[in-house]
């Protein structure tokens, strides 16, 4: 029986390198071959990793490639999915995974007539800290969750990203690029939403690109920007979801979740690590003791410091689900449920009314310490030398 799954990589633009860099840690997969539409991007990445550069229609019929991670932007994620699901490769997709619920539900289609799997990011929740907060959840230390709110709101991306145009067109905004953060991480924790509503503007009709090397120019805004949510779960749990790029500061925690018996802080969805704080009734918050868990160590620096970064998670925990015939933690169901919930966000916004979800999912399996290190391709001292490595 095959132990590993070749995989291609179409996309090759700056999140890339974070797959290329940590695929390497994860038992199941073997990145071979990359492509991109500009070339010269992929023959640099294949250099540099030293995998093959291939034109787009090559990688899709190399007999070494299993599944193909899609990193084009959101706009070209479903077209670029399909075609791979029609090419036989199984797809694992940066979020979002399609922009309707009519282009998942196609590319679901597909890959039943084709036995093909389809996953996607984010894979944030099968960090150190989150399934901390999952195993507090799973054993009633904060009672039943029936409230909670998030809060994701910076000024916007114009400030740093050099070609920030699409963030801004539909397809884009904080709900679509920020929210599968939460919302896969909600459903981590609390399982699916039954219905939302939500109230939606922008606060201006451009903005004005500060980064290099386009900093002065002019873009035209077309999606909302400032979206306050409010999701109601399957088990009746309500929690506010605010996600903007109109705010210049906030006090406002990434995560917090109400149960009958405590609360739980959980931090920011966007990252695998941090730390995890709870009360009792007593009030009382504290942070919970530290696990032995591996995907939240600190394995790169960051300008906030030492961060844990173990994207690649997802499609190494695919690949083996694939392997080992078993669901895997992003999986279609939940990318697409996700999907909905974030689109019916945009409609209710835009009509001003309640919006039944017409998908639903499980919530992913839990991702405890053994389960953790049974993806890892090395022992966490072998790994040592690869965190360096990742960090540099």
């Amino acid at each position: 029986m095959t132990k590993e799954l070749g995989v291609g990589i179409i996309g090759c633009g700056n999140i890339s390198t974070t797959y290329f860099k940590l695929a390497p840690l994860f038992r199941g997969i073997k990145v071979v071959a990359c492509a991109d539409i500009n070339p010269a991007a992929a023959e640099a990445r294949a250099a540099e990793y030293g995998v093959k550069a291939e034109s787009i229609e090559a990688l899709l019929a190399n007999p070494d490639v299993d599944i193909v991670v899609n990193l084009t932007i959101p706009d070209a994620h479903y077209p670029v999915s399909k075609a791979i699901l029609e090419a036989g490769k199984h797809v694992y997709s940066e979020k979002p995974l399609v922009l309707s619920l009519e282009q998942g539900e196609e590319l679901r289609a597909i890959a039943k007539a084709k036995g093909l799997s389809v996953g996607c990011a984010p894979d944030t929740f099968l960090g150190g800290a989150h399934q901390l907060a999952r195993s507090y959840v799973d054993a009633g230390k904060i009672g039943r969750v029936t409230s909670g709110t998030c809060h994701v709101m910076n000024p916007g991306m114009e400030m740093w990203h050099p070609n920030p145009d699409f963030f801004f067109l539909p397809g884009g905004g904080p709900i679509l690029d920020l929210g599968p953060y939460y919302i896969a991480n909600l459903i981590n924790l609390i399982g699916p939403v039954k219905r939302v509503a939500a109230l939606a503007t922008m606060a201006n009709p451009t903005r004005t690109i500060t980064s290099e090397p386009r900093k002065g120019e002019v873009i035209p805004v077309r999606t909302p920007t400032n979206i306050h949510a409010l999701l109601e779960f399957e088990n009746g749990a309500t929690i506010t979801l605010s996600a903007s790029w109109d705010v210049w500061s906030h006090r406002h925690a990434n995560m917090e979740l109400y149960g009958t018996e405590g609360s739980l802080y959980v931090p920011d969805p966007n990252f695998f690590g941090g730390t995890v704080e709870a009360s009792g009734r007593d009030k009382k918050i504290e942070p919970l003791e530290p696990w032995d868990h591996p995907f939240g160590v600190a394995n790169q620096e960051h300008p906030q410091g030492p961060m844990a970064n173990y994207r690649t998670a997802g499609l190494a925990d695919m690949a083996l689900a694939i392997l080992e015939g078993r669901d895997a933690r992003c999986s279609l169901d939940r990318a697409l449920h996700g999907v909905d919930v974030m689109v019916s966000i945009l409609k209710s916004g835009e009509e001003g009314r309640f919006v039944e979800l017409s998908t639903t999912c499980t919530q992913p399996a839990a991702l405890g310490i053994e389960e953790a290190r049974a993806l890892l391709r090395e022992t966490e001292e072998e790994m040592s030398g690869n965190r360096v490595a990742a960090a540099s």
